[in-house]
C-alpha cells in the first residue's frame, strides 16, 4: 500500500463517513437516521472512490437511493409503525439493485462482504424500529471491519470498530431503557 493523496484523501473522507455513522447510533428516529446516513454516505463513496474500491461505491450508490426513497415514502406517507405492501416492494427492489451492482462489481468473493453488508443495513432501516436497526449493527460492523480490511482502508478498519462498539452500545442502552 502507497501512501498517496488519494489515499491519505480517502482516509480523511473515511474518519468523517465514520463520525457521522457515529452519530446515527444515538438518533433518537429513522428520519434523523437515515438524513445523518445520507451524509456519511456521500463521505464514503468518495473515500471508496479513491481507493478503487468498486463494490464499495456501488453499495454508497445502491445506499444513497435507498435513504432518498425512504425519507420521500416518509415525507409522503409519514412515520408508521406497520409494514405494508409498498414497503415490501421497495426492499425488493432495492435488493435487486445491490445484486445487479454486485454482479457488475465483483472482485472476488471478499467484495460481496460490503453487499451483504448493505443488504442487512436496507433491512435495518427499512423496517420501523430503532432497536432492530441498532441490533443489526453488530453484524453489519463486522462486515465492513473485514471488507475494510479487504480494500486496505486503515481508518476504515478502526473506526469501523468504533462504530461497532457504538452500535453495540445503543443496543443495549435500547434494551436497558424497556425494562
Amino acid at each position: 500500500m502507497e501512501w498517496t493523496l488519494a489515499y491519505i484523501l480517502s482516509q480523511i473522507f473515511t474518519v468523517i463517513t465514520y463520525g457521522l455513522l457515529g452519530a446515527t447510533y444515538y438518533a433518537k428516529d429513522r428520519r434523523n437516521i437515515l438524513i445523518i446516513n445520507f451524509l456519511s454516505i456521500i463521505a464514503n463513496g468518495v473515500a471508496y472512490l479513491l481507493l478503487s474500491a468498486w463494490s464499495g461505491l456501488a453499495m454508497c450508490v445502491v445506499a444513497l437511493i435507498r435513504n432518498i426513497i425512504f425519507l420521500v415514502d416518509e415525507k409522503k406517507n409519514g412515520k408508521r409503525d406497520k409494514i405494508n405492501k409498498t414497503d415490501v416492494i421497495i426492499l425488493i427492489i432495492l435488493y435487486a439493485i445491490s445484486i445487479i451492482s454486485a454482479i457488475f462489481t465483483y472482485e472476488g468473493f471478499l467484495s460481496l462482504l460490503s453487499v451483504i453488508a448493505t443488504m442487512l443495513y436496507t433491512l435495518s432501516v427499512w423496517q420501523k424500529k430503532t432497536n432492530i436497526y441498532k441490533l443489526l449493527g453488530i453484524p453489519i460492523g463486522v462486515l465492513w471491519i473485514a471488507y475494510n480490511v479487504y480494500v486496505m482502508s486503515i481508518f476504515g478498519t478502526i473506526l469501523e470498530t468504533v462504530l461497532l462498539i457504538c452500535s453495540t452500545t445503543g443496543y443495549f442502552l435500547e434494551v436497558k431503557k424497556r425494562k
